[in-house]
C-alpha cells in the first residue's frame, strides 16, 4: 500500500524533472490540496510560478485549466454563460448553459491581481463553497478543488489589490525568491536542451480524497490546538495575546478561518510525513505561510520599513 510520505516523495520527484528546487514549496502545495485549501503564490516575472502549478497539475489524474486574467476579463469569462441554441429534435430555440473554466478540478488564476475586483470576486463561492451560482442555477463542482493563482509583486500598473474577503479563501500565500546559483546553473542546463522531460500523474481523485478524509479525521493533542489559537490571536492588534510590535503596526490580524486552515494544514503536513497526529513544531514550521497574506499593516509600518514577515517572525519568538 501507497503511504503518503512514498505520495510526497513521487509528486517531488516528477515535478523536478521540469521545475529545478522549490521542494518546500511542492511540499505546501500538497499540503494545501490534502487539507482541500487554495494557494496564491507570489513571485517576480521569469520564477516559473506558472511553470509550477502546470507541473503540479500534471502529477495528478485531475482536470486543469487556466486562465489568463485580463483587465477586460468578466465573470462570464470564468463561470459561464447562457445562449440560445436550436434543440435538433424539437426544433425550438432554448437557452442553454455552456459551463466556463471554473469547472474543472485544478484551476490557474494567472495574474489574478490583473483583473478588477468584479471578476476576482466570481471565484468567492467556488473557493468557498464549491458551488457555481449562475442565472438561478447553482451548480456543484467535483471534488477534489483546487485554485491555484499567481500574483507578481513588481509590477504595480494596471493591477487591483485582492480584497481581504478574497486573500482569506487562501490557505497558503508562498513567496518564490530567485534561485541559488547552483540551482540557477542547472535551470539553464536543463531548459536550453533538446531533451524535454514530461511529468507523470502520479496520484487519483480517489487517492486524493481518501487523503483529505485521513486529515480532516485525524485526531489533534490539545496542547496543539492551543498553540495554533495563540499563534493566531498573537496577529490581532486587540488581543491580549498580542505582542508590543502587532499593537505598534498592524491594523487587523487573522480571524477564526486562519486558524481553522493552520491546524488542518498541520495534520496535513503530519500525514505526509507519515505521522499520526501533528505536533507544534508543524503548526510552528506553517504558521507565516498561512498568515502572511492576512496582517493589514497600518502607515506608521510603511514608513518604517516593518514588513509582516519581521511581525511573525517577532511572534514566533515571544510565543
Amino acid at each position: 500500500m501507497t503511504t503518503a510520505p512514498d505520495i510526497l516523495s513521487r509528486v517531488k520527484a516528477e515535478i523536478s524533472k521540469i521545475v529545478v528546487g522549490n521542494e518546500t514549496l511542492i511540499e505546501h502545495l500538497l499540503i494545501a490540496l490534502l487539507s482541500r485549501g487554495h494557494v496564491l503564490l507570489i513571485g517576480p516575472p521569469g520564477m516559473a510560478k506558472t511553470t509550477l502549478v502546470h507541473s503540479f497539475a500534471d502529477s495528478l489524474h485531475l482536470p486543469f485549466n487556466r486562465i489568463q486574467f485580463t483587465p477586460d476579463l468578466m465573470p462570464s469569462d470564468i463561470l459561464g454563460n447562457e445562449i440560445l441554441q436550436e434543440n435538433k429534435s424539437t426544433g425550438q430555440r432554448e437557452l442553454s448553459f455552456i459551463k466556463g473554466p471554473i469547472f474543472t478540478q485544478i484551476l490557474l488564476a494567472d495574474e489574478i491581481n490583473r483583473t478588477p475586483p468584479k471578476t476576482q470576486a466570481a471565484l468567492l463561492q467556488a473557493m468557498q463553497e464549491k458551488t457555481v451560482t449562475l442565472f438561478g442555477r447553482t451548480e456543484k463542482l467535483a471534488e477534489p478543488f483546487m485554485v491555484l493563482a499567481t500574483q507578481n509583486p513588481i509590477e504595480q500598473e494596471g493591477t487591483y489589490p485582492l480584497p481581504e474577503a478574497q486573500l482569506d479563501r487562501f490557505l497558503f500565500s508562498l513567496y518564490l525568491d530567485y534561485p541559488s546559483y547552483e540551482d540557477e546553473l542547472l535551470i539553464v542546463k536543463k531548459h536550453s536542451s533538446t531533451i524535454h522531460e514530461k511529468v507523470q500523474a502520479v496520484l487519483s481523485a480517489e487517492e486524493i480524497l481518501d487523503l483529505q478524509n485521513t486529515v480532516y479525521s485525524m485526531t489533534v493533542p490539545e496542547h496543539v490546538y492551543e498553540k495554533a489559537v495563540k499563534l493566531t490571536r498573537a496577529t490581532r492588534p486587540d488581543s491580549q495575546n498580542s505582542i508590543p510590535e502587532i499593537r505598534q503596526f498592524v491594523k487587523w490580524g487573522a480571524g477564526p478561518r486562519a486558524v481553522q486552515f493552520l491546524v488542518l494544514a498541520a495534520k496535513a503536513k503530519a500525514l505526509l510525513e507519515g505521522r499520526p497526529t501533528p505536533v507544534e513544531k508543524d503548526v510552528t514550521a506553517l504558521f507565516k505561510a498561512c498568515m502572511n497574506h492576512r496582517l493589514q499593516l497600518n502607515f506608521q509600518a510603511e514608513a518604517e520599513g516593518v514588513t509582516v514577515d519581521d511581525l511573525l517572525e517577532s511572534i514566533l519568538k515571544a510565543i
